[in-house]
């Protein structure tokens, strides 16, 4: 399991932000710090009310530099559109390999025909790559604690 302290699996991966390119971390470092957060699957209640917390919340993480990111196993057209129909003014990187899930360990089964997703996850990246902050939910509807997630964010810019 990924934890505070670990260097973060470095991945490439395709990123829908309007358009579809390739997301490569260890490319994005300057961009840090970087919230990682991982979602189940776009257009179920849940997710949808996360990621447009998070979409509500962007001014919290602009004014402390960091960037966020959403990651799910849908395709990356399946998330353009889900993030042309919230709204969202981030980037929403696509494991449909699920290989993602598999370094940061944070796969989980959805019902019915145990379907691998994300399992509800934020981690908070560092320009050095090192996790600094990991938040994992312990069922499918609890959403972060956003606050908690910004003040790790602006914690990892020090």
């Amino acid at each position: 399991m990924v934890d505070i302290g670990d260097e973060a699996p470095d991945f490439t991966a395709p990123l829908a932000n309007g358009d579809v390119e390739t997301f490569t971390l260890s490319d994005r470092l300057d961009e840090a710090p970087i919230v990682l957060a991982f979602f189940p699957a776009s257009f179920t209640p849940t997710c949808t009310s996360e990621m447009c917390a998070f979409r509500d919340r962007m001014a919290k993480f602009e004014d402390i530099d960091a960037t966020v990111y959403g990651i799910s196993v849908d395709l990356p057209y399946t998330l353009n559109e889900f993030r042309d129909q919230n709204g969202l003014t981030f980037g929403l990187i696509s494991d449909e390999r699920r290989e993602l899930i598999d370094a940061y360990d944070v796969a989980d089964a959805f019902s019915p025909g145990n379907i691998r997703v994300a399992r509800r996850a934020v981690f908070v990246v560092d320009g050095d790559g090192r996790v600094t902050y990991r938040w994992l939910g312990d069922s499918p509807k609890q959403e972060p604690d956003y606050d908690a997630v910004r003040r790790a964010a602006a914690d990892a810019t020090a």
